[in-house]
């Protein structure tokens, strides 16, 4: 049986390339949209922008919008600290913060990734976490996981990133050139793809293990493209306490993760927290029916491997519809091929109150 855990992936190595914030630039976006995207930045000679160049974090707020970006403690929105009066943020990466003007908490960015947990900044209190979760926080897993991990899943029926990508599409059609949130991102097979496709304004590549977002940052660096690392924002973030505005977001997708998450229903009804009216939810996970919805007390072991694992198996479509309609999102619809199953949901665009009778 497979089992696989995306909520967290980050090594403790030291990378060459550091990362600093910039200045804070007007960029003309749809409404209620704050990006933090990475830009590489040369100096005089065009012969050593490969060997000096520097990965920036950026930051980048519209002029009368919000920020979408918000404390997962209060969910109230970020504020940038060290702002000077020209509008420049001259602080070093380390020593720059987006602060909760409400709780007061701080967030800092490393060389890597933003820390937008809870957890972010705690030194001494530590809580157990499940398997699930930490097995991808190894360094060597997380390594592993792009380099043939992921890959093994075509066994199950996944047909692969590039065709998962393209079906993802035709369910996130009507709300291209918006911005969208890859939850469990891993090691960012899919944030990279949909930052190389251009439609959306902004790709937000999410998850709890550091060593998985150091990962995809090394990919990141890889790329030619100075427009892919400009859409992508790194922030490790818990599936359960998205660091967005309610409303702000256009779409979520999730590769290969439901099943990891601890509490797919608290993970579900936060992602229908922060989706726009609308917006749109995917997702790709394992489902064990067939033979195995027959297997006696089936559902009892469930209970135990979940008890334990942190993971969760699901028996039959209409358990993963059921899941999706009780945290408030419409419209669902999926396809299979073996264990495999790509599903999506829809945050209605109205709420449509309850007639007289109907009362």
């Amino acid at each position: 049986m497979l089992m696989k855990v995306v909520s967290s992936r980050l090594s403790p190595a030291i990378l060459p390339i550091s990362l600093s914030f910039s200045r804070l630039l007007s960029v003309k976006y749809s409404p209620q949209r704050l990006t933090l995207f990475f830009s590489i930045s040369s100096r005089a000679s065009s012969a050593s922008v490969e060997s000096k160049s520097r990965v920036r974090v950026v930051s980048v707020v519209e002029k009368d919008t919000k920020n979408i970006l918000a404390c997962p403690i209060c969910y109230n929105s970020l504020a940038a600290l060290n702002i000077h009066p020209h509008g420049s943020v001259e602080a070093p990466a380390y020593g720059t913060e987006l602060h909760c003007r409400t709780c007061k908490k701080s967030y800092s960015a490393n060389e890597t990734h933003l820390d937008l947990a809870v957890s972010s900044g705690i030194k001494h209190y530590t809580e157990p976490l499940p398997l699930s979760i930490e097995l991808f926080r190894n360094p060597l897993v997380s390594f592993l996981y792009e380099r043939g991990w992921r890959q093994n899943f075509m066994w199950g029926g996944f047909p692969g990133p590039e065709k998962e990508f393209e079906m993802a599409k035709e369910y996130l059609n009507n709300v291209l050139g918006g911005n969208i949130i890859d939850a469990s991102c891993g090691s960012g097979m899919f944030s990279r793809l949909f930052a190389k496709s251009e439609h959306f304004a902004m790709v937000f590549a999410l998850d709890y293990s550091e060593n998985m977002l150091r990962q995809c940052y090394e990919f990141l660096k890889q790329e030619a493209s100075l427009t892919i690392k400009k859409k992508l924002v790194l922030a490790r973030a818990d599936i359960a306490r998205l660091p967005f505005l309610s409303g702000s977001v256009d779409a979520v997708h999730a590769g290969a993760a439901l099943h990891c998450w601890p509490s797919p229903s608290s993970a579900v009804a936060e992602i229908s927290r922060v989706l726009r009216p609308g917006g749109v939810f995917v997702a790709t996970t394992f489902i064990y029916d067939g033979l195995f919805r027959f297997v006696p007390f089936l559902k009892d072991i469930r209970q135990e491997v979940m008890r334990y694992s942190g993971s969760h198996m699901f028996l039959c479509e209409r358990e993963l519809e059921d899941l999706c309609k009780s945290c408030g999102l419409v419209g669902f619809t999926c396809v299979r091929n073996g264990l495999f199953i790509m599903l999506s949901a829809t945050k209605p665009s109205k709420i449509i109150a309850p007639s007289y009778k109907e009362l």
